[in-house]
């Protein structure tokens, strides 16, 4: 499992950037409930524009359990990134455990209609003080 609540990947000229915090106002340990929040920035470092249309998401908790997410754009959204534009967004994600790690793809498709997944690389998701 990641131990750092930060990650980086580029695929294709796309840079996905991660950071990860625990929401300690919206979690209920003694329910057995963390939540934790995400920051993702989607930056178009290459020379095509691109359209965000959909995610996969692979959510591991701190029993090793994993669920797979899947859906059409992020937020609502399905943004469409010109070379040097950025798509920001937070987002959030529930857990079981105090502990756990997340990882995927977006799906992105080019104007001439070239389908690709760009990685989202794991990072984790931590309580502080929580025993990894």
């Amino acid at each position: 499992m990641s131990s750092s609540p930060e990650s980086e990947a580029i695929t294709h000229g796309i840079r996905v950037r991660v950071r990860s915090e625990y929401v300690a106002d919206e979690s209920q340990p003694e329910h057995g409930n963390w939540f934790f929040a995400y920051h993702i920035s989607i930056m178009n470092e290459s020379d095509e524009t691109v359209q965000l249309v959909g995610r996969a998401w692979l959510i591991t908790d701190g029993h090793g359990s994993t669920e797979e997410v899947r859906g059409p754009g992020v937020v609502g959204e399905q943004p469409v990134l010109a070379p040097g534009d950025a798509f920001e967004y937070t987002s959030a994600c529930p857990l079981p455990t105090p502990f756990g790690s997340m990882e995927g793809s977006y799906q992105m498709v080019t104007e001439a209609g070239q389908r690709f997944d760009v990685a989202i690389q794991r990072f984790s998701l931590s309580e502080p003080y929580a025993i990894n």
